[in-house]
């Protein structure tokens, strides 16, 4: 198949006007100028017309199965939110979680995301959500231990053979101890273990809010308050949450952090030198009126930040259109809060750095040779270097979108 745009944006170099996408099977097989790959392959061609093409977008955090617990309203303090969220969890049913978690996946799927992180709570839902959705995704089973009797290796033993059990068809499952401050010391370090012997991924809530700052670094606040009749907290007091990831030997080039919001100076550099990821979900951080997200920190120290959606319960409607799980939305969003940065370094965010978090760098993210051919179109028929703002700018569904060479929004 040979697809010809307006402008092909492959992300990893600059946009190609007048380019073309050969594919062959699920693959790319070369990116270039129309007449170039128009004469080599000989071909009919697909014509997107006026539009851009470029790589499918990667959403490197989200909760699908918690996508109708929209509405949610923001609380003065984290530990309250959190005890709203555990209320609408304990409310719901298999099937409600099946049916969110599908129509969560449908919302990304017609805006541009073809590859996605996603914590499962319910990884009973696997492999069955699985065939209903054409996305890439990547599977974290959640990990608690607060209020919960059982042993953490016992917790940590019935993850692993689920995930051992399951066989994705575009994706991998790894694991996701929920957050410091929901788990134990013990957990964190038997998980760590396993994940290096399995060379198995691990994504985490890290350092999201102050009040789980304040919590391992003093010992103090409504967090700490709120859980020290329901665990142990022998960990608080030695450093900040960060620091209690490392401690438990989780940091590694493995690990997504996600949050992050909440950091020292050894926490960058702790980062860095682990070549761990961070995962900032921009709306998910106004919800909640965090302090700014520490971007520039981290990008001088050269960690890895990629963006992600969160979930439906911790978006903000803003009265101008439905609230839906959007990558664009997210980019936009993270644009407003950084007028300095490039366009093009925001959809790098957004693609590339997601692939590589994910141990895909050499699949996703990027219109490149042997890349799988997930890819999307959106329309815009200006000049060439208005491109990357253009695709930053775009609302509504795309024009169309292909993952793994077949397409699951033809072009219109």
């Amino acid at each position: 198949m040979l697809l010809r745009a307006r402008i092909v944006l492959p992300v990893s170099r600059p946009p190609l006007e007048d380019g073309a996408v050969l594919i062959r099977g699920n693959r790319v097989a070369a990116v270039g100028p129309w007449r170039k790959l128009a004469a080599l392959e000989g071909g009919p061609a697909v014509d997107m017309g006026a539009a851009v093409l470029l790589p499918g977008l990667v959403n490197a955090h989200c909760h699908l199965d918690y996508t109708d617990m929209a509405g949610l309203p923001p609380q003065r303090e984290f530990p309250d939110w959190i005890k709203g969220l555990l209320a609408l969890k304990a409310a719901a049913s298999y099937s409600d979680y099946a049916l969110a978690w599908l129509r969560g996946a449908k919302m990304l799927e017609r805006t541009g995301t073809t590859t996605v992180a996603d914590i499962e709570a319910v990884p009973e839902l696997l492999p069955d959500v699985w065939s209903a959705t054409p996305l890439r995704v990547a599977s974290f089973l959640e990990m608690t231990c607060v209020k919960i009797v059982r042993k953490p290796q016992e917790i940590l033993q019935e993850a692993a053979a689920k995930a051992g059990s399951l066989s994705p068809r575009r994706g991998y499952v790894g694991l996701s101890p929920h957050a410091p401050y929901s788990t134990t010391p013990a957990l964190l370090r038997q998980t760590a273990a396993l994940a290096r012997r399995r060379r198995w991924r691990l994504t985490m809530h890290v350092a999201e809010s102050i009040e789980e700052f304040d919590m391992f670094l003093h010992r103090r606040g409504p967090m700490f308050d709120w859980l020290r009749k329901q665990r142990e907290m022998s960990d608080c007091g030695l450093g900040t949450p960060l620091a209690q990831i490392a401690r438990c030997g989780l940091l590694g080039p493995n690990f997504l952090a996600v949050h992050a919001n909440y950091l020292d100076g050894h926490d960058v550099a702790a980062l860095a030198k682990a070549r761990a990821s961070v995962v900032h979900c921009p709306r998910s951080h106004a919800y909640f009126g965090h302090q700014p997200f520490p971007y520039r920190k981290l990008a001088a120290a050269r960690v890895n930040v990629c963006l992600g959606t969160d979930s439906m319960a911790s978006v903000r409607g803003t009265g101008r259109g439905k609230v839906e799980l959007n990558m664009f939305a997210e980019m936009r969003a993270f644009a407003m809060t950084q007028p300095d940065l490039a366009p093009a370094e925001v959809l790098r965010m957004a693609t590339q750095a997601g692939a590589r978090a994910l141990g895909w760098e050499r699949r996703v993210g990027g219109l490149f040779r042997n890349a799988l051919a997930d890819m999307i179109a959106v329309p815009f028929s200006g000049k060439t270097g208005e491109a990357h703002e253009a695709v930053l700018h775009h609302t509504g569904d795309v024009d169309a979108a292909m993952i793994d060479g077949q397409w699951v929004a033809p072009p219109r």
